[in-house]
């Protein structure tokens, strides 16, 4: 065996480090969801127990990354060029803001969520141009059939929880309020891009490529998942527009691409529901073991509707049929003083940095 060999094929016992899937932060993005829900739901303990689990697994995680790109960065390297595996990356960016959110609205933490959210900028900027920049560079490439998945669209819901979390954390940076909403405006609208121009390209691999049961692995629910954190982000948008003049001149347009994002998300769930269906009853694909990522994948489309319907429905948040000035909404506007007024999504976020923990 030749040294490069060697090199290749990394020690028995380390060899779970070296195929360590770059979507291992999937586990941080899932359970971090179903924390914020949990604390929205009225289970405060359950709720801090999850946060707490998840700082667990986030530093656990990044130890492994780190060691992983120490010891194997050849395999590193390889990853960020792969069609598969390279997308797995974002889950890192959207972990960073997901932690984020729970310190800020569990632990009411601003402080700390800021160093979180600056953290997923420079992380997003990072991931999003050295996996796409080497993806188009590449020589090499995979059919189109093979090369995308559902995968792909956590570059979305990496945008889109930066998104999410700036919003919740502007009404505490003062005086640069505009500023923040303007950059979370345009992360939503980058994301919302991104989304349309990937599932071109999933539909069309849907629709004229054969598929087989093996291919409708779970990431592809991430199809519904990201465009219901697009919801989210935008609902958020739409409640922070007060605190922005841009904001408030484009109500209309973000009202408006905030219910596409609705639409398309609960359009998707039938699809992916019947899909299932024709995989596992239909094609009788059962009994088939999964990937530690693929169930965590499969938990995230799912909790983002958690999240963004608990925003919607719970009696402390704007529902969304509200902040989109549908139904009786219009009608408070004009409500005497004293009189119910709807509250924001996340009150306690009003508070000025001073006041929080961390």
């Amino acid at each position: 065996m030749s040294a490069s060999e060697r090199q290749a094929a990394p020690p028995q016992n380390s060899l779970w480090l070296a195929t360590m899937h770059p979507a291992s932060f999937a586990l941080v993005m899932a359970t971090g969801i179903v924390s914020i829900a949990c604390e929205i739901l009225d289970h405060p303990l359950l709720a801090r127990a999850l946060l707490w689990a998840n700082l667990t697994f986030y530093v656990v995680l990044w130890s492994l990354t780190v060691a992983r790109i120490v010891r194997f960065p050849e395999r590193v390297l390889a990853d960020i060029s792969h069609h598969g595996r390279s997308v797995g990356f974002f889950t890192i960016v959207a972990a960073t803001c997901v932690v984020g959110s729970q310190m800020l609205v569990i632990n009411d933490a601003w402080r700390t969520a800021a160093a979180f959210w600056a953290f997923g900028i420079l992380l997003w900027a990072v991931v999003t141009y050295t996996v796409f920049t080497a993806l188009t560079v590449k020589g090499d490439k995979p059919p189109l059939a093979e090369g995308i998945n559902g995968g792909w669209l956590v570059s979305v819901v990496a945008a889109q929880s930066v998104a999410v979390l700036g919003s919740q954390l502007a009404p505490g940076f003062d005086v640069h309020v505009p500023q923040v909403l303007f950059f979370c405006l345009g992360m939503w609208l980058g994301g919302g891009m991104l989304y349309i121009w990937i599932i071109s390209l999933i539909f069309y691999r849907y629709t004229f490529f054969v598929m087989s049961p093996s291919d409708l692995a779970p990431p592809y629910w991430i199809n519904m998942g990201a465009v219901a954190i697009s919801t989210l982000a935008g609902a958020t948008l739409i409640e922070a527009a007060p605190d922005s003049r841009l904001l408030q001149d484009l109500l209309p347009f973000l009202k408006g691409f905030t219910l596409l994002f609705w639409a398309t998300a609960t359009w998707w769930i039938p699809m992916l529901v019947i899909l299932g269906a024709w995989r596992h009853v239909y094609r009788r694909l059962l009994g088939r073991r999964l990937s530690p990522r693929h169930v965590h994948g499969l938990h995230i489309p799912p909790g983002g509707c958690d999240r963004r319907a608990v925003s919607a429905d719970h009696p402390a948040r704007i529902p969304l049929y509200r902040a989109g000035g549908m139904g009786r909404d219009d009608d408070r506007r004009s409500a005497p003083t004293g009189a119910s007024q709807p509250r924001r999504a996340f009150p306690q976020l009003s508070r000025s940095p001073q006041s929080s923990l961390g």
